[in-house]
Parts: structure tokens; C-alpha cells; sequence
């Protein structure tokens, strides 16, 4: 049963590194899945964070604060535990014939940290901004899927890593929304003795 859920990995993989290939995408998805190296979008994510505290109210503070702390702790649990725990190596080290657009990285493949920490923010920031969820879990998506598209995660990677990441959202949103109910009763509590 293995064997044959690693053959459809594999074969999507190939459908995705090899059947969708064309010079637009060669373009975009190592543009895509190098975000984080690029200096100007770091600078220009580092403005829109300032801008979303600045302007965004209670509301926009709570929500960059949990989403910093959920991409925290989302990177360091799959990076440093969960791909220990499975120890997948990655398809361009592993599979003959694989179009590599990047770097092929030292690390291990599965979940894809992209897939988990793009999802686990596009949770965050879709529960405060329920009107912008699309938008952000398409991105999520986008980044998730040129994982495979330049070769360096099987699909299997990327959609545990999209599971992992919701599910990393939903417990830090959850429980600070837990939290914040708590302290609320407890200082209403106080004020009224």
C-alpha cells in the first residue's frame, strides 16, 4: 500500500515538475518559492506589517502578534521536530529526471515548511479578515505548489504541510481567542467588586 501511494506521489510530482512546465511558470514559481530570500519583498512585508499595526487598530495588532508567533512556532515544530520524526528526502535527491529551478537544499522534504508556515498565516490572517481568506489561502496555495513545480517537494509534502499549517493556525488563533475571553471575564470579575 506504501509502494503504491508513493507511485501517485511520484507520479503527480512528474505531472507538476514536468507536464505543467512552461516559460511563464519557469518564471514565476522560483520567484514564488524564493520569497523569503528576496530583499525588496522583505522590505515591503516588513512596511505592510508596520502599516497593519499603525493603521489596523486593535484588530491589526492582535492579528500580526499571533501571526508572528504562530510562524514561529510553526517553522521551528516542522523544521526542527516533524521532518526529523519522517526523514523524507527530497525528490531532487532522491528521483532521476527531476527539472530543478533551485537550490535543491540540505534539508528534508516532508512536510514542506513553505506549505506549513504559508498556511498556518493564511489561517491567522483569514480569521481576522474573513473577506481577504481567498486571497491569502490562494497565495498559500501558489507558494505550496511551486514546491513541487521547481523540485524540490512531492505533492504528499506539500498538502500534510498545508494540514500541519491550518491546524498550527487554528490552535494558536483558538487559543488565543481562549485566552483573551479568560482575561475578559476575569477583569470584568474585578471591576465589579
Amino acid at each position: 500500500m506504501i509502494d503504491f501511494l508513493y507511485s501517485i506521489d511520484v507520479s503527480i510530482f512528474f505531472f507538476i515538475n514536468h507536464s505543467l512546465a512552461n516559460p511563464i511558470l519557469d518564471w514565476l514559481m522560483p520567484f514564488l518559492t524564493d520569497l523569503n530570500k528576496q530583499k525588496p519583498v522583505i522590505a515591503v512585508v516588513i512596511a505592510l506589517i508596520g502599516l497593519v499595526v499603525w493603521k489596523g487598530g486593535e484588530t491589526g495588532r492582535i492579528t500580526v502578534g499571533i501571526l508572528i508567533a504562530t510562524v514561529i512556532i510553526s517553522d521551528q515544530l516542522n523544521s526542527s521536530f516533524l521532518k526529523e520524526i519522517f526523514g523524507r528526502v527530497r525528490p531532487c535527491r532522491a528521483l532521476d529526471g527531476v527539472r530543478l529551478l533551485v537550490d535543491c537544499g540540505g534539508g528534508l522534504s516532508f512536510p514542506s515548511s513553505h506549505a506549513v508556515n504559508n498556511f498556518a498565516g493564511a489561517f491567522v490572517i483569514a480569521h481576522f479578515y474573513k473577506n481577504q481568506k481567498w486571497y491569502w489561502y490562494s497565495f498559500a496555495f501558489l507558494v505550496a505548489l511551486s514546491r513541487p513545480y521547481v523540485g524540490v517537494h512531492y505533492p504528499s509534502d506539500i498538502l500534510a504541510g498545508g494540514v500541519v499549517g491550518i491546524g498550527i493556525g487554528f490552535i494558536t488563533t483558538y487559543s488565543w481567542e481562549y485566552l483573551s475571553v479568560k482575561v475578559k471575564k476575569r477583569n470584568s470579575i474585578h471591576l465589579d467588586n
